[in-house]
């Protein structure tokens, strides 16, 4: 494993020249790390990665997004996160393209009411002009969410992100239960950032997701960066409810395996749960390279199916690519 933090500074506003350099050394170092990626997936047979947990948005509100990290904001725990992939949203397409993911999502969350909807409409355009990305939908209790979750669904969205830490809403909320009910009944799968890493929030951790689960058992949840940091608790869950996956985002890298480690008493339950684990990155916000995150899977030795099944196979399956 290469352990290697990429830390992107910014120093005020570069110079022509200097901003061509950056360019430069930026597309050598991509070009290599490509090849390296796609070394990974054709050695194991497969025609490419499916990243269910990348995050694309409206330009205004990823800088706000970049910005939070850029300050180490309170729901960091204040980590130090340089911006790995801090680009032009074409060329951040482009990137997935070259390191040979086939298909990717665009989660988005609202922190207030009244920016779901809207942010729906944003990703809706997205998906038509990226038809690698699988339309994403997002949504927050408010007295419309069912309206507009509705609509988003006949709009064609294939998988929503729900943001518990940033949202700071139970997402047992009774304002959410018949949105839940129609994902539920369409079987669409829900990204949710419910553990309490890297900062506990108000309503974060398995207790208010059990009670959800509890009214929705058949509701397709796929819990973001495995639960860390209550990895068991949400693996629990995930034994008891066949409906709920897990996404590999940001667990077990180097950079989290420093703060927030995944007990190795639990490896054995991941390999059962081989079948229900989902490649998740956070592309284009980690503090550290794409392909640590696919060389920190492989260091797991769960063996070369199940990798397979988890950078691959399971989401070709769940979204019948």
């Amino acid at each position: 494993m290469t352990g290697r933090l990429q830390t992107i500074k910014n120093f005020g506003k570069p110079s022509q020249k200097e901003a061509h350099q950056v360019s430069t050394t930026h597309r050598g170092t991509e070009r290599g790390e490509a090849c390296e990626i796609r070394r990974f997936w054709t050695g194991l047979n497969l025609p490419g990665l499916i990243d269910v947990h990348t995050h694309f948005m409206p330009e205004l509100v990823l800088r706000k997004v970049w910005d939070y990290f850029d300050t180490s904001g309170p729901m960091l725990g204040g980590l130090a996160w340089p911006i790995t992939y801090r680009r032009e949203e074409a060329e951040r397409v482009a990137l997935l393209h070259d390191f040979g993911v086939r298909a990717f999502t665009s989660m988005l969350y609202p922190h207030k009411p009244g920016m779901a909807r809207w942010l729906n409409n944003w990703a809706a355009d997205f998906a038509h002009r990226t038809p690698t990305c699988l339309h994403t939908a997002t949504l927050y209790p408010e007295p419309d969410t069912t309206a507009y979750v509705q609509e988003a669904l006949t709009a064609g969205a294939r998988i929503f992100k729900a943001h518990i830490q940033v949202g700071a809403y139970d997402p047992a909320d009774e304002q959410l239960d018949a949105a839940w009910g129609l994902l539920t009944e369409t079987g669409t799968p829900v990204v949710m950032h419910c553990g309490s890493g890297p900062a506990p929030g108000k309503h974060t951790g398995p207790e208010p997701v059990t009670r959800l689960l509890a009214r929705h058992p058949r509701l397709r949840l796929i819990i973001a960066h495995m639960g860390m940091p209550e990895y068991e608790e949400f693996l629990d869950l995930a034994e008891h409810y066949d409906q709920v996956h897990l996404d590999t985002t940001m667990a077990f890298t180097d950079f989290t395996e420093s703060f927030m480690p995944f007990p190795a008493k639990a490896l054995p339950r991941l390999a059962d749960l081989g079948n229900r684990i989902l490649l998740g990155t956070d592309f284009p916000n980690t503090p550290y390279p794409y392909i640590h995150q696919l060389q920190a899977l492989e260091q797991l030795n769960l063996g070369r199916d199940w990798l397979r099944a988890v950078c691959h196979n399971n989401a070709a399956s769940l979204f019948h690519l």
